[in-house]
């Protein structure tokens, strides 16, 4: 599959004309599953709005997870090209983390989830 963006680390396919019971199950099966994993959800909740944070703010932030799991999370963000990493050239280095241009398009789909959520019986 050819990439249309370079942001973007797994290129949108376009969207099918007609979708049937098992490209749409295939589809939701695949979005969500760059939402897999214990402090994403987390992560990307801190950085919507255009925010853009210091591994530190992060992680007091989300109090409770450790630094190594905050780094893989971040690590795995990045690479699925929802998150983007931003090395200042300075002494000593400093890291800020954002969201690609990509991850903030997944804020209304989020919200329609909590929607969602909030309307059931």
């Amino acid at each position: 599959m050819a990439r249309t963006h370079e942001k973007v680390r797994h290129a949108p396919q376009g969207k099918p004309s007609a979708y049937t019971r098992e490209s749409a199950a295939e589809g939701v099966a695949a979005a969500l599953a760059f939402l897999e994993g214990r402090w994403k959800l987390d992560i990307l909740f801190c950085l919507f709005g255009g925010r853009i944070l210091r591994f530190s703010e992060l992680e007091r932030a989300i109090p409770s997870v450790s630094q190594k799991m905050l780094i893989q999370q971040l690590r795995q963000l990045e690479r699925d090209g929802l998150v983007r990493r931003i090395v200042h050239p300075e002494a000593p280095p400093r890291v800020e983390y954002g969201l690609s241009e990509w991850g903030q398009a997944l804020c209304p789909a989020l919200d329609a989830l909590l929607d969602w959520n909030a309307a059931q019986p």
